[in-house]
């Protein structure tokens, strides 16, 4: 069996922010940090970061008065702000900029007096909290058939947003039919799907090429890591979702010449690792690390955080 593995892959900019401010508040501030909901959608980072003395809460009243919380990458709700403020809790922020964009051209077309359609997935939490940016206006559209249904006051003032990590080509197609419905509609200056979602897309459309399995490392909540999966499939590979090496089962790999390895942008890179020495001790051969771009984006830590720790240091 020979391995090739995706590039690029794992870690994006957002995630890597989002996991150095819990880990920087746990240097300066010390445990327990408060994190609302999981810093990102990956298990083995966030038993990590529990073992380092975070707290993970859905709900802001388990927060004691007073306390650290910050809140994930996927963003939060306007009305979540509110709360923890009034509760006094002192909040870092590690939303990522490009969700934070997303919410920005939601409150602008909003102010503008367009309303707004959100292509995305119910219940995720980024998508929560994109709803949660304006008292009203805007609308979840999943599939088309929510297109044929949604109902809005003005079809010549439409506008149109995206969760960050959708299938590239599920959000094209759905944007097509938008635009059918909708002619006039607006959509943002720049494509809300973030650059590591496209390059990872495309990483897996580079390897299924020529494999004959392709193993996916992330974790079943991590929607970025699911398209992966759903995109091998999608080109006639059989593909797997595993949170790490211990998932792997020897009868994927039965008769297959070739195994694609790849990672969602949650995914830590000793994760993938690890996946491959274990198919290496199956007998598996790696024959090469496939070509990608190279990804330059960085985003610093939250200025409230930097402002604390400057503070806390003078």
């Amino acid at each position: 069996m020979r391995i090739y593995v995706a590039n690029p892959r794992g870690f994006c900019a957002g995630v890597e922010r989002a996991i150095a401010t819990v880990e920087r508040a746990l240097e300066e501030f010390g445990p327990p940090v408060y994190v609302r909901h999981q810093v990102v959608h990956n298990k083995t980072v966030v038993e990590d970061l529990r073992a380092r003395g975070a707290v993970f809460v859905e709900d802001l009243a388990d927060v004691p008065r007073g306390a650290c919380v910050v809140f994930s990458a996927h963003g939060v709700a306007r009305a979540v702000a509110e709360e923890a403020r009034e509760r006094g809790l002192t909040v870092f922020d590690a939303t990522c900029p490009l969700v934070s964009k997303v919410h920005n051209e939601v409150i602008r077309w909003r102010r503008e007096g367009y309303e707004c359609l959100l292509i995305g997935h119910a219940g995720h939490p980024e998508v929560e909290g994109t709803l949660g940016q304006v008292r009203d206006g805007v609308y979840l559209v999943e599939t088309e058939r929510d297109l044929d249904t949604v109902s809005v006051k003005d079809p010549q003032r439409v506008a149109y947003v995206t969760q960050t990590t959708l299938s590239v080509d599920d959000t094209s197609r759905l944007i097509g039919a938008l635009r059918d419905r909708f002619p006039s509609a607006c959509g943002p200056r720049t494509d809300d799907i973030c650059y590591a979602t496209q390059n990872r897309q495309d990483a897996v459309r580079a390897i299924a090429r020529h494999c004959d399995v392709v193993v996916v490392v992330g974790s079943a909540h991590s929607s970025n890591a699911n398209r992966l999966r759903e995109l091998a499939v999608d080109l006639g590979v059989p593909a797997y979702l595993v949170d790490g090496a211990a998932d792997l089962k020897p009868a994927w790999f039965a008769h297959r010449g070739a195994i694609g390895v790849t990672a969602g942008a949650s995914t830590p890179e000793h994760a993938v690792q690890a996946v491959i020495r274990r198919l290496g001790e199956w007998g598996a051969r790696l024959v090469q690390e496939e070509k990608g771009p190279v990804e330059t984006v960085v985003f610093s830590l939250p200025r409230a955080l930097k402002r604390a720790c400057d503070a806390r240091q003078s």
